[in-house]
């Protein structure tokens, strides 16, 4: 009797033991089949492209903000030249953009691309391009540019050289005859740097400008008047989206349509940007918090 007792014993432990582990086991799986789904559920991040001039900078890391915090959808950033970002739109790689200058600066993209995508209109009005000195450079219009070439040192500084306004400048520089000047290209970052220290050292120095910008709430500029108007006409700055991105993203969407500020807003972001410490993505949340009434309006709250 004992010999049968006890085999029966050590199996009803060890077989309570294994249905034990087996069920442990199996929540951990049925754990991770949940994590594995709540995966597989989360929405595909929103892809905004931009061109990495300091105004776009600010407002594609507000537009990011915005949905991301209050929309709680996930949002990628992407970089991108002028030449790739209608493109970009266009063919669906990126959702949407909120860098669209018309209806001068970026007219060519806009007629290869134009059906192609959604326009969704204006974002900001009341913009400007032309070149601009400080105030202590006592000219006041671009036709007296080429009386003063040395003091110049013979240069326009100008920024990235698809950017529909270095176009413009040459053009420009034809019209008032100033050919032996050398428009100079880079960057918006090296644009401002070759600028702040000239003004350090009071030296004269025209650069290519527009309007937002936050050179001109940091420094006393001036634009110099173009009398022979080659400059155009104020621009607007539009938001692109994707074809059936309102059908996919409808909040998204309905966001960027109503999405809409002025000069004030964005050189406001784009100052904040600008201080010591303060990252983009930083930036746009502190304006967020004190335009929290402007930002309901945006989401129809």
């Amino acid at each position: 009797m004992r010999f049968v007792t006890r085999p029966r014993f050590l199996f009803g432990r060890v077989g309570l033991g294994w249905l034990l582990l087996g069920a442990l086991l199996a929540a951990c799986s049925d754990e991770r089949a949940g994590e594995a789904s709540q995966q597989q559920a989360s929405p595909e991040p929103i892809r905004l492209a931009y061109v990495p001039w300091d105004s776009e900078i600010a407002s594609t890391h507000l537009v990011k903000a915005v949905i991301v915090q209050r929309l709680g959808q996930p949002v990628e950033l992407l970089s991108v030249p002028l030449s790739a970002l209608w493109a970009s739109v266009a063919a669906g790689d990126v959702d949407a953009s909120v860098a669209a200058w018309l209806p001068t600066l970026q007219r060519k993209q806009r007629q290869k691309h134009g059906d192609e995508l959604q326009i969704l209109g204006p974002h900001l009005t009341g913009t400007r391009i032309g070149l601009a000195v400080p105030e202590y450079v006592p000219i006041d219009g671009i036709g007296e540019l080429s009386k003063h070439r040395a003091k110049f040192d013979g240069k326009i500084i100008g920024i990235d050289p698809e950017a529909g306004i270095m176009q413009q400048t040459e053009a420009v520089m034809k019209t008032y005859g100033l050919t032996d000047f050398q428009l100079v290209s880079g960057s918006d970052s090296t644009m401002t740097q070759v600028l702040e220290r000239a003004i350090e050292e009071r030296r004269w120095v025209v650069v290519t400008a527009w309007t937002p910008h936050w050179k001109f709430a940091k420094w006393d500029l001036k634009y110099l008047s173009d009398p022979r108007g080659e400059f155009g006409k104020t621009e607007r700055i539009h938001t692109l989206a994707r074809q059936g991105l309102a059908e996919q993203h409808p909040r998204v969407h309905a966001f960027l349509e109503r999405f809409s500020w002025d000069v004030a807003d964005m050189e406001e972001l784009m100052l904040l940007i600008e201080q010591p410490d303060v990252s983009p993505e930083e930036a746009a949340r502190i304006w967020m918090e004190r335009h929290r009434d402007q930002v309901d309006q945006w989401l129809g709250e």
